[in-house]
């Protein structure tokens, strides 16, 4: 234990310094380690003083998430932090990097807390279905007051030194070497005999849940309206209302019984499953750290449309400069307007300020023409999706790009090979699919043709971790990964709302499983003439056994694209983004059935479940099958930040291995023979389902 906590002495204090590479993770060797060490230091007649600090990038950043579905070793974290304040030397905690969950509850277990100007603290444990459990709950709000200590708890988001300085946190920000300033500090302390601080003791003005009755319910809607459905954030601010009740001993002993339900859930298992599935995404299983990415020192983005527009804020938001491109000084001068226009609601809504904002800007240049883009390390084309657009873009800008540029299309679903083969360079190019709005989701599909150089697609998962997005890797086919697994989602609904389902009915199915919007609302969003051209496009490609969707075609023909046009599967009032059900859907739906002869009916809300859901599980076991998705939690991956499929459930993957494969098999099997071949069962999906296998696991 000796070797993952020190012991080293300056003066009149005991330094323990914490080398546990490479975050510090509070694992039982470290618990152990601090515990003798602390005792050491309070049995050392030498010393008047303890600081505590982490070694290499950070202080303790958290416990060791390796150790949860393992039985508890001794001494626990909370014994630890119980114990600190029965030593009656003076405790500093030295705070750099990130002292996070656990590593922020050691801190507050010490007397005193003080940090370099670039910590950050917080209580990020509801992002795995667990609150803080080593008495972070009663400790947090005895020493920041209740409303910042449940902003942390409840919303999971770290804060800055200056801000957990504001917020009482931290006594001190150390500027220059933390070690000899967290020294100065005890030695103060010492010579000033400044009482220690104990952070489970009662607080002046604390109150009574009556007295923050207003504070508990804000951050129990926010809760609500940001984890709809997830169960840890309210069991955060039952504990948290304990400590307001109960005494300090009994409230942690509540504490610990919420605690171990809340990781034994079902929602946890699921969170912490994205959390280790977020991370295996960025591993590209064919290519190593020994394939180094290409610089990327300037971009260039061809197109200033919507998506466009949103590309180039990511990357000027990264500190990337960006060369935006468009065929005519018009189309250029209507886009950076509109560029202007989206930094200028940034500031507005408080996310930057004046200052950043031009900063941003500085970085973009507008050109008309590829000519521009000749000493571009990277360009990405944003034009409209025509696949003999893309196809004469390429083979242009393959004249005037430099050696070794990466090309790559932001299309959302067609053949990159295709697009490749434009060019006498195919090893260059690949398929980056950013979502709307581009600046701001976090997923990006990093899509891989089959000539593609691995250091090209190791440049594009790069760019994502540049430009703090999340990259996942998917091998060329009609939609990907993630359009092509949702798609059979959207199909369903619709057939259902021909059926007899109304629109509300199904979306309300949908939303119920914790997802923000049903299918049929999203599509108004994004507008349903979109998928409409991208049918008419693959018209020549469809199979007559495959059941046609022509009741969204029919809407489109009626002019009904959604929120642009004021209805769509909903009307939509005044220019106002609410759905409101529309009697002209239903009556368009029973046309659409009655030329198409289907049978309308009362559905279920189990039907309606089973069928979008088990559609998309069925569809993302033959792209995992095929080789498009390395691994089933990529798939998840994309569900949960392209789609808002509700973390606390892991991905439908996830969700599939929950339910049961045998149950969904029988049931794909039961919809293949009652709607034909577009239900056709995964060969991988009967497989595991009869070996007793599972997609996760």
């Amino acid at each position: 234990m000796s070797d993952l906590v020190g012991y080293e002495t300056e003066g009149r204090v005991a330094i323990l310094p914490i080398d546990n590479p490479p975050v510090n993770a509070l694992g039982i060797g470290v618990r152990e380690g601090i515990m003798a060490q602390v005792d050491r230091a309070a049995a050392d007649d030498s010393v008047e003083a303890i600081v505590l600090i982490g070694l290499g990038r950070t202080f303790p950043a958290g416990a060791d998430i390796r150790e949860f579905d393992q039985p508890t070793l001794e001494p626990h974290l909370i014994a630890i932090v119980d114990h600190l304040d029965t030593i009656e030397k003076p405790i500093v905690a030295a705070i750099h990097g990130t002292a996070l969950g656990g590593g922020l509850e050691l801190a507050l277990g010490c007397h005193f807390r003080v940090a370099v100007p670039s910590a950050r603290m917080g209580t990020p444990e509801v992002n795995l279905g667990i609150f803080p459990g080593a008495a972070g709950t009663q400790r947090l709000p005895r020493v920041a007051g209740l409303d910042h200590a449940l902003e942390l708890i409840v919303l999971g988001k770290p804060v800055g030194a200056a801000t957990a300085l504001e917020y009482g946190i931290v006594d001190d920000l150390i500027e220059g070497d933390l070690r000899a300033g967290a020294v100065a500090f005890a030695e103060k302390i010492i010579a000033d005999g400044t009482p220690r601080r104990i952070s489970s003791e009662p607080r002046t003005g604390i109150g009574s849940p009556e007295d923050h009755a207003e504070t508990i319910e804000k951050y129990r809607e926010l809760a609500n309206r940001r984890m709809r459905g997830q169960d840890s954030p309210h069991q955060a601010i039952d504990s948290v209302v304990d400590g307001m009740t109960m005494s300090y001993p009994d409230a942690v002993q509540a504490d610990r019984k919420r605690f171990e339900l809340c990781k034994n859930s079902d929602q946890s298992q699921a969170l912490r499953y994205a959390f280790f599935a977020e991370r295996e995404a960025s591993k590209i299983p064919d290519i190593g750290k020994e394939i180094a990415p290409r610089e990327i020192a300037s971009t260039g983005v061809i197109g200033a449309g919507t998506m466009g527009r949103g590309i180039v804020a990511s990357l000027a938001d990264s500190g990337l400069p960006v060369t935006v491109v468009e065929t005519s000084q018009e189309a250029l001068d209507n886009g950076m307007t509109e560029i202007v226009k989206l930094y200028d609601g940034m500031v507005q809504r408080g996310r930057i300020d004046a200052a950043e904002k031009d900063e941003r800007l500085a970085r973009i240049t507008g050109a008309v023409g590829f000519e521009a883009l000749s000493n571009t390390d990277l360009v990405i084309e944003a034009a409209f999706e025509d696949l003999d657009v893309k196809k004469q873009i390429f083979g242009d800008l393959d004249k005037v790009a430099k050696p070794g540029a990466i090309l790559a299309t932001n299309t959302s679903y067609m053949d990159i090979d295709a697009i490749a083969a434009a060019t006498s360079r195919p090893e260059d190019v690949i398929g980056l699919h950013y979502f709307v709005p581009a600046n701001a989701m976090r997923l990006l599909e990093v899509v891989r043709p089959a000539k593609a150089a691995p250091d090209a697609i190791a440049t594009g998962m790069a760019l994502a971790k540049k430009t703090g997005k999340i990259g996942v890797l998917a091998r060329v086919c009609h939609g990907f990964i993630a359009n092509r697994s949702r798609l059979p989602m959207v199909r369903e609904a619709t057939f259902l709302v021909e059926e007899g389902a109304s629109p509300a009915q199904v979306d309300a199915v949908l939303t119920g499983l914790g997802m923000p919007m049903g299918p049929l609302a999203v599509s108004d969003l994004s507008g349903l003439d979109v998928s409409w051209r991208m049918r008419q496009s693959l018209a020549d490609q469809h199979d007559p056994a495959h059941r046609y969707m022509h009741l969204a075609d029919r809407m489109c023909e009626l002019g009904r694209f959604g929120i642009k046009a004021g209805k769509g599967w909903y009307s939509y009032e005044d220019g106002g983004r609410r759905p409101v059900p529309d009697p002209e859907t239903e009556a368009i739906a029973i046309e659409v059935a009655k030329e198409q002869g289907t049978p309308r009916r009362d559905i279920s809300d189990d039907e309606i479940r089973e069928r979008c859901l088990y559609a998309a599980i069925n569809e993302g076991a033959k792209i995992l099958d095929e080789g498009i998705a390395a691994r089933a939690s990529d798939i998840d991956i994309m569900w949960l930040y392209g789609f808002a499929y509700p973390r606390w459930r892991g991905g439908i993957m996830f969700t599939a291995d929950e339910i049961g494969l045998p149950e969904i098999d029988q049931r794909v099997r039961e919809f293949h023979a009652e709607h034909g071949k577009l239900w056709e069962p995964s060969p991988l999906l009967t497989r595991l389902a009869k070996e007793g296998g599972a997609f996760t696991r």
